[in-house]
């Protein structure tokens, strides 16, 4: 493979002008594409096959008005006063009128029940039974107003409504004109309005913080590469490759559902990775001039060849990672995996072909005159002093770095066995956000439960049907309950094969005890659902969240034992060792652990969660631990392939064990190093970010980075491969016949034959194995 690197190398160099032509006419058309296709982004996340989904086509089938998504406006009133006599309520019910007068709104007056079916009640009814003497319904001149209640302290209502579709299905600029109608109809009396976090606006979670993470990675390529020439040209690249992964996702978001997430993930990835692998062409070209005397063409060419193959491993291994989510069957991670994929495939075709063009555009000017003059001296007696005084201690020592590596991370991972999974609700907000507001006032004035409607299906046994009494008998059974606060009939179909009722739970969306109520209801022999000879089934907001949060807590042991599968075969077919894939492996599980822990400790303990800009603790992202591994183990093969590549070339040719682990590590490690701060500031700048959901991204993204890069990759591996000595190396002779191994190093290019290597110096009393 390396010989054609060289050759695409040597070409983009020579004739750079059509090559950059090409990519940003790519670039031009696909921006172009996403500006006009009209692309939506949805904040929902279903997973076809679960219980809530299964009850929400079958309310698609038999009820349609009442498979749609639900919302909420709240109402408060001035510190110390009433919103429920007067100018306000006046103003409540007139402003509740117009928004439940909306085509998308459910008419709450007429519940989609034959006239001469069973008297039930209406999505809007106040709950009639077990409800609370703490809210009632706001009365406007001796009438209730459909679907408003109030607190018993007179100082929230809140507004339920039933759309006719998902929320994320209605006309464009309907959320929008149901905060603003709520807004201008009660301000004028005082009244603030809220809207509940699934009437936000939708909007992708990307702002100006990235640049913050970009700064920092400019200053390191600088320092790296010693120009901002030549540190501008990887951030170059990287931006452009971002775009058209990114623009291209919202050019094709008319045919696939786009989460709010979904952007940012690639984002984030494709800008961490695109940065490294243009660095790493970029930083053997310039080595190649200054240690070798190159010219530029000739360096560019080899680099592309060298540095390319392992570019060329280190994206497929990512890409891999991340498109083995589509294994799992869960559509929005699929989604999310095949858009961050071809952006890291993107970055890897930039790196070897906008890179080499940049460098051919930059000439011989990449490498100024005093550092070609100065260049090799540098780089052989200052460049790798810190890095060989850091691999000669642990050679000297292994056991010390192992042990500590091994105890650190080990105390990191505790909290990870309190990890809770779960989806983004108000209760997590911002202080300042209106979702978090809103779910406050919810809390204040109705009770928890309130931000946690579920919606109950009840289906008879055999070929009965339900009539009055048998509604009744099945509210009483499910108010009777343990955990459920009220109970309202709210519908049944027309054939009378299917019930609707509207339950509160007594705890929040994140409480354990409203899933043990959702498992209760739905267990067909126990509770109402037995004593009414019925099957029940869960649906609604928080019932949809808690079923993907199961269900990605059960695929994500699957998913770690199928990255573990992979990442012994593919680190055997590279080095040609059994010991080295399994050290490797091992020590990406404790990265995994660890990170799991610390980001547990800061966002659901709420350790130092000041410092990452969250004031309330909460459940993990529920499809952050899938993603984070997928990511990461990317990343940390990249590691493992350019660090222990190096030692694996030094051993092939002839030195000791211990001798090739300081050689490698000494060649290697100043780029890795450079990459890591890169990755890292890339994923610390997304921690700024607004929206909780990135921030858990971004922070459990760069503490990975910081653990895996350093701790395992460049303390725990080489030390462990000092205590193994020449067994890190062993294949039995059999499986050595069989295997030609894999060329990350471009060594059978053209111009590129094995030498013999010097002997690397050590630190005082270093042993080589």
């Amino acid at each position: 493979m390396s010989r054609y690197l060289y050759r695409l190398g040597a070409l983009a160099h020579h004739r750079p002008l059509p090559v950059v032509i090409a990519w940003l006419l790519l670039l031009a058309s696909v921006v172009g594409l996403a500006l006009t296709s009209g692309g939506r982004i949805s904040t929902s996340m279903t997973i076809d096959g679960t219980p809530s989904q299964q009850v929400i086509e079958a309310l698609r089938e038999k009820l349609p008005a009442a498979s749609g998504g639900q919302g909420t406006i709240v109402f408060t009133a001035p510190e110390g006063e009433r919103l429920d006599t007067g100018a306000r309520a006046h103003a409540i019910a007139t402003t509740s009128t117009e928004i439940t007068t909306l085509p998308v709104v459910v008419d709450r007056a007429a519940p989609p029940v034959p006239a001469d079916s069973v008297n039930a009640g209406s999505p809007s009814a106040t709950p009639t039974v077990g409800a609370s003497p703490s809210h009632h319904p706001l009365v406007v001149n001796g009438s209730p107003v459909a679907g408003v209640l109030v607190s018993r302290d007179g100082t929230v209502a809140m507004l339920q409504m039933q759309f006719t579709t998902p929320v994320d299905a209605l006309p464009e600029g309907t959320v929008d004109s149901i905060s603003e109608i709520a807004t201008r109809g009660t301000s004028a009396s005082g009244v603030t309005a809220l809207p509940s976090q699934s009437l936000q606006a939708m909007h992708p979670p990307i702002g100006g913080h990235e640049a913050i993470g970009l700064g920092i990675a400019l200053l390191v390529l600088v320092l790296t590469l010693g120009s901002l020439r030549a540190a501008g040209l990887p951030l170059l690249t990287a931006l452009t490759g971002v775009a058209i992964g990114v623009g291209g996702a919202f050019a094709l978001s008319t045919t696939i559902t786009l989460t709010t997430a979904t952007p940012a993930l690639a984002l984030m990835v494709g800008l961490a990775v695109g940065i490294d692998y243009a660095l790493f062409i970029v930083n053997r070209q310039r080595r190649l001039i200054l240690v070798e005397g190159l010219s530029a063409a000739d360096a560019t060419a080899k680099a592309v060849a060298t540095a390319g193959s392992a570019v060329v491993f280190a994206g497929s291994t990512v890409v891999i990672a991340l498109t083995g989510l589509t294994v799992i069957g869960i559509g929005f991670l699929t989604t999310m995996s095949l858009v961050a994929a071809p952006t890291v495939a993107l970055a890897v075709l930039i790196a070897l072909t906008l890179v080499p063009a940049g460098l051919g555009l930059l000439g011989e000017g990449i490498v100024s005159a005093r550092a070609r003059a100065t260049g090799a001296v540098v780089t052989a007696n200052e460049e790798q002093r810190l890095a060989n005084r850091w691999v000669s201690s642990l050679v000297r020592r292994p056991w010390v770095p192992v042990i500590t590596v091994v105890v650190l991370l080990g105390l990191a991972a505790i909290p990870a066995a309190t990890m809770r999974l779960g989806m983004p609700t108000g209760a997590t907000d911002s202080l300042d956000s209106s979702s978090r507001q809103s779910y406050d006032a919810i809390t204040r004035g109705f009770g928890e439960g309130f931000n946690a409607p579920l919606v109950v299906v009840a289906h008879p046994r055999g070929s009965a049907t339900f009539d009055q009494a048998g509604v009744a008998a099945i509210t009483q059974g499910l108010a009777k309950t343990a955990g459920v606060s009220a109970v309202t009939p709210t519908g049944v179909s027309p054939d009378r094969s299917l019930a609707m009722f509207a339950v509160i739970p007594e705890a929040g969306p994140d409480d354990e005890r409203t899933a043990s109520l959702v498992e209760a209801l739905r267990d067909p022999g126990a509770g109402a659902a037995a004593a009414a000879d019925v099957t029940l089934g869960v649906t609604g907001l928080t019932a949809v969240n808690l079923d993907i949060s199961q269900r990605l807590g059960d695929v994500l042991p699957e998913y770690i034992a199928i990255i573990v599968g992979l990442s012994l075969i593919l680190l055997l077919l590279v080095f040609r060792s059994v010991v080295i894939p399994i050290t490797a492996t091992a020590g990406f599980l404790l990265s995994i652990a660890a990170t799991f822990g610390l980001t547990t400790a800061v966002f659901q303990w709420g350790w130092l969660m000041g410092l990452v800009g969250i004031d309330t603790g909460g459940p993990l992202l529920s499809f952050l631990p899938i993603m984070v591994t997928s990511i990461l183990y990317g990343l940390a093969m990249d590691y493992q392939v350019f660090l222990v590549t190096a030692m694996h070339e030094a051993k092939v040719q002839g030195m000791s064990a211990g001798a090739a682990i300081v050689h490698g590590f000494d060649h290697s490690s100043r780029v890795v190093v450079a990459a890591a701060v890169i990755m890292v500031s890339v994923f610390a700048g997304f921690v700024f970010s607004d929206d909780p959901m990135i921030k858990q991204f971004g922070f459990a993204l760069a503490v990975g980075v910081v653990i895996d890069a350093f701790l395992v990759r460049m303390t725990l591996v080489p030390a462990v491969m000092s205590l193994l000595g020449e067994r890190a190396w062993w294949l039995p002779s059999w499986a050595t016949r069989r295997m030609s191994g894999v060329d990350t190093e471009g060594t059978e290019a053209a111009g590129l034959e094995r030498g013999p290597l010097s002997r690397p110096r050590v630190g005082p009393g270093a042993t080589l194995r």
